[in-house]
């Protein structure tokens, strides 16, 4: 032992066999979503990865542990009673012009979904379509706007464009690379990336506003009539989303990330309480079905 360490204790996963095991499949687990049904799911490797994931639920065996009830949890994002639970799945936009090019987006149109943003935009696509929606919201800027189109390709069911899921505007630094940001803006883009809740030009506090534009976005979808909605939209308003659901302030809004074409999923009760389900799901992005469809079920059914 060297001098100042202290002695370890093994964790429980280094007790047991290393997984996943080329060409035999993991013993079943079992686990619960917070729905009181236990389920069970099994993974079989191969050498060149995972290769099958099936999910089957058992009879009506309950859980300890289960968040069957979770009123008085959180914060009302309401402060009205619903007529119904609702679930909303949150994606953000595919790979953009400017995410490519390490640009500072904020609110600006001239960003535009990339080939590669495409084709992540019709993997989730893929991924949703046995999920039943009742509307798809999305924000209206070009690069959300788009990927929303493609999801929501041959449905009926109403696309409507908020306002309230438009991303921060972030001033003169939209447009520039990030590295040219910090060098001819060093304090301002530090205060960016280091304090984004204190980040201000004019007396404007981007991501505070943030806060109030996600809880505004938040009244608007749920008091919509349905139970199952979709939202397409970016990451910082996501961050928000996210964080005004859990009753998070501004402060932790680098406490959450979403990549592109990743997939939140929360349920709200009739009170307006929000619980997370899943967050930040890019299965459906890097893993070939039908093991994603096995994995995004497990969650969106």
């Amino acid at each position: 032992m060297g001098s100042g360490s202290l002695p370890t204790r093994p964790s429980p996963s280094a007790l047991s066999p290393p997984w996943p095991i080329p060409g035999r499949a993991r013993p079943p687990r079992l686990c619960s979503l917070g729905t009181g049904k236990l389920r069970a799911f099994s993974i079989k490797a191969s050498h060149s990865g995972l290769s099958e994931v099936s999910v089957q639920s058992l009879p009506d065996t309950e859980v300890t542990g289960a968040a069957y009830s979770f009123t008085g949890a959180t914060t009302s994002l309401t402060n009205k009673i619903l007529t119904s639970s609702k679930k909303i799945t949150l994606v953000r936009h595919g790979l953009s012009s400017w995410n490519a090019e390490s640009r500072v987006q904020g609110s600006s149109n001239l960003s535009v979904l990339t080939e590669t943003g495409a084709k992540q935009a019709e993997k989730c696509r893929d991924a949703l379509a046995n999920m039943k929606f009742d509307v798809c919201f999305s924000s209206p800027i070009s690069r959300a706007k788009s990927t929303a189109e493609i999801i929501w390709q041959g449905k009926e069911e109403p696309l409507v464009f908020l306002n309230s899921l438009k991303e921060a505007h972030l001033f003169f630094l939209e447009g520039m690379t990030n590295a040219d940001a910090k060098k001819q803006y060093p304090e301002l883009y530090t205060k960016w990336r280091e304090d984004p809740a204190n980040f201000h030009v004019n007396g404007i506090y981007p991501i505070r506003e943030l806060w109030g534009t996600a809880r505004q976005a938040w009244e608007q979808i749920l008091l919509t009539p349905g139970e199952n909605f979709l939202v397409v939209t970016h990451k910082s308003i996501l961050r928000a989303l996210i964080c005004t659901a859990l009753g998070l302030p501004p402060e932790r809004f680098r406490a959450i990330d979403v990549n592109n074409g990743g997939m939140c999923v929360f349920t709200v009760n009739k009170q307006g309480e929000a619980m997370l389900q899943a967050l930040n799901m890019t299965a459906h992005i890097t893993v070939k079905p039908p093991s994603t469809m096995c994995l995004l079920k497990y969650y969106l059914n």
